[in-house]
C-alpha cells in the first residue's frame, strides 16, 4: 500500500506551500525522517523529512508549484525489498516519467489527488509559449541529480564550473559553497567554452547603427543591446519583497544613528570567550550582549515593545525579540521568546540554536511568529551602519554596524577604542525623536557600562 506524502501545515495560519526542491528522484530508496524535499511558506522554509521508508514512487508536484496543505504531493511504496530486482522497481509502482506540467498547470504523473488544489505552472507554461528553452539539470554519469543550492549553481556558471566534477561534503553528497570554492581553488583554469546564453530576452542586434523605430502611440522602453537572462524569484525573495513594501506604506520610519563604545563588552568576550565555550560548548558571540542591552531599554520604554491596532496601542507583556538570520536565499528572522525572562546563558543558548537551525531549515513554524522587536546585525559582513525596515507590525528595529577600533578622543587626548554604530529605525506614528534617542541612550549605556556576568 503506498504511503501518501502530503504538504504540511506550518502553522494555523498557513494555507499553502512551495515546493522549491526535490531531495530525491522517482525510483530512488529514502529511509524514513531522511529529508525527502524542500517547501517555502509565506513564514519559513523547511526541509520536509519523508513519512515512511520505501521506493520515492510518484512525484505530483513539482519543483516552484504552489498547493494546499495536506495536498498529496508524492507517493512512496513501502515495500522496497521484493521489487527491486534487477535495479528497478516493481512494476505496480513504475509510472511514465512525469512531465514538468500538464496544459492545465497541474502535474501529469497520474490524476490529480483529491485533495490537492494545485496551483498552474504560469511562469513555464510562458516560458514554453514564448519559446524559451527550459533548464534540465545536470546529471553526472552515474545519473544522479547533482544537489546544489542556487548560489551553488550561480558560482558555477560564473566560473564555468561542470558541478559533476565537484565533490560534495554534505547531506546525500550535497555540494555547498565551501565545497565549490575549495574545487575552484585548486582546479586548474580550463579555457571557456563557447556556451549560447538562454534566450529569455535577448534584444537582436542591428546590423548597422540607426535610430530606434518606436510603434506609434507604445511607450518607450530603455534601449539595451545585450543579452538578457530572466530569473523568476524565488518564493521566500517574493515573500521579503511583499513584506518590506507593506512596512514602508505602513510606518513613518525615521532612524537614529548612535556611536557606542564597546571596550567593556569587547574585553569581556576577550577574556572569557574560551572559558564560556569549555563550559557550556557554545561560542561567545557579541548577539547576546546587544539583545540584553535592548532588553533592559525596553523595559524602561515599553512603547518599543508594542503594535499598532487602528487607533490603539497595543503594549505586549513578553518580550520576543527576533534575530534576523542571513541565509544564502535570503532572510529570516527567527524570535527568542521572553527574552526578559532569561539571564545571559539563556540568551546566548537561545540564539545559537535559532541560528543554527535556520540555516539548516529546521525551524518550526512558532519560532518565526510572535516578535515584538528585532534586532539585525549587518556588521558581520562589515558594514558601518544602515537604516533598516521595521518588521510589522513591530514598531521599531535596531541594526548593528561593525566593531572595529577607531581614533576618538578621550580626556582630550587620542585614544584607540572598539566602537560600533548602533541604527534604530521606528515608527514615528507613535514614537517621537526624543523617545527614541532616550531608548538608545539606555542602550549605549548599558554596552558602555557592562557588569553582567556571561559565566
Amino acid at each position: 500500500m503506498p504511503t501518501n506524502v502530503i504538504m504540511p501545515q506550518m502553522g494555523e495560519s498557513i494555507a499553502e506551500g512551495t515546493v522549491t526542491k526535490w531531495l530525491k528522484k522517482v525510483g530512488d530508496k529514502i529511509e524514513r525522517d531522511e529529508p525527502l524535499f524542500e517547501i517555502s511558506t509565506d513564514k519559513v522554509d523547511a526541509e520536509i523529512p519523508s513519512p515512511a521508508a520505501g521506493i520515492l514512487t510518484r512525484i505530483l508536484v513539482q519543483e516552484s508549484q504552489t498547493v494546499e496543505v495536506n495536498a498529496i504531493v508524492a507517493e512512496i511504496d513501502g515495500d522496497s525489498s521484493g521489487g527491486t530486482t534487477g535495479g528497478q522497481p516493481p512494476a505496480q509502482a513504475a509510472p511514465p516519467p512525469a512531465p514538468v506540467s500538464a496544459p492545465d498547470g497541474s502535474a501529469a504523473a497520474g490524476p490529480a489527488p483529491s485533495a490537492a488544489k494545485i496551483e498552474s505552472g504560469t511562469r513555464l507554461r510562458a516560458a514554453e509559449e514564448a519559446g524559451v528553452a527550459v533548464p534540465v539539470p545536470a546529471l553526472p554519469a552515474d545519473g544522479h541529480k547533482i544537489r546544489s543550492s542556487p548560489l551553488v549553481r550561480r558560482i558555477a556558471k560564473e566560473k564555468r564550473v561542470d558541478l559533476a566534477q565537484v565533490k560534495g561534503t554534505g547531506l546525500g553528497g550535497r555540494i555547498s559553497k565551501k565545497d565549490i570554492l575549495a574545487h575552484i581553488a585548486v582546479a586548474p583554469v580550463a579555457a571557456p567554452k563557447p556556451v549560447a546564453p538562454i534566450p529569455i530576452t535577448a534584444a537582436p542586434a542591428p546590423a548597422r547603427p540607426s535610430a530606434p523605430q518606436q510603434t506609434a502611440g507604445a511607450p518607450a522602453s530603455p534601449v539595451f543591446a545585450g543579452p538578457t537572462r530572466a530569473v523568476p524569484m524565488t518564493p521566500m525573495r517574493k515573500q521579503i519583497a511583499e513584506h518590506m513594501i507593506l512596512s514602508r506604506r505602513t510606518s513613518a520610519h525615521v532612524t537614529t544613528v548612535f556611536e557606542v563604545e564597546m571596550t567593556r563588552v569587547y574585553d569581556t568576550r576577550t577574556r572569557q570567550a574560551a572559558e564560556f565555550n569549555e563550559r557550556n560548548g557554545l561560542k561567545l558571540t557579541f548577539t547576546p550582549f546587544f539583545l540584553r542591552a535592548a532588553v533592559e531599554a525596553i523595559k524602561q520604554y515599553p512603547i518599543f515593545n508594542a503594535s499598532i491596532d487602528g487607533d490603539n496601542v497595543v503594549y505586549k507583556s513578553d518580550v520576543n525579540i527576533g534575530i534576523a538570520v542571513a541565509l544564502e536565499t535570503g532572510l529570516i528572522v527567527p524570535v527568542v521568546k521572553q527574552a526578559d525572562e532569561k539571564n545571559f546563558l539563556g540568551v546566548a543558548r537561545a540564539v545559537a540554536d535559532l541560528a543554527e537551525r535556520a540555516r539548516s531549515k529546521r525551524l518550526n513554524f512558532d519560532e518565526v511568529q510572535g516578535g515584538t522587536f528585532t534586532i539585525t546585525n549587518p556588521g558581520i559582513f562589515g558594514s558601518l551602519f544602515g537604516t533598516p525596515i521595521i518588521n510589522q507590525p513591530q514598531v521599531a528595529i535596531l541594526g548593528i554596524g561593525v566593531i572595529e577600533k577607531r581614533a576618538v578622543i578621550r580626556a582630550d587626548a587620542i585614544a584607540i577604542r572598539p566602537m560600533a554604530y548602533l541604527a534604530l529605525s521606528f515608527d514615528h506614528r507613535v514614537i517621537d525623536g526624543a523617545m527614541a534617542d532616550q531608548f538608545m541612550v539606555k542602550v549605549k549605556t548599558v554596552l558602555e557600562n557592562w557588569s553582567e556576568p556571561v559565566l
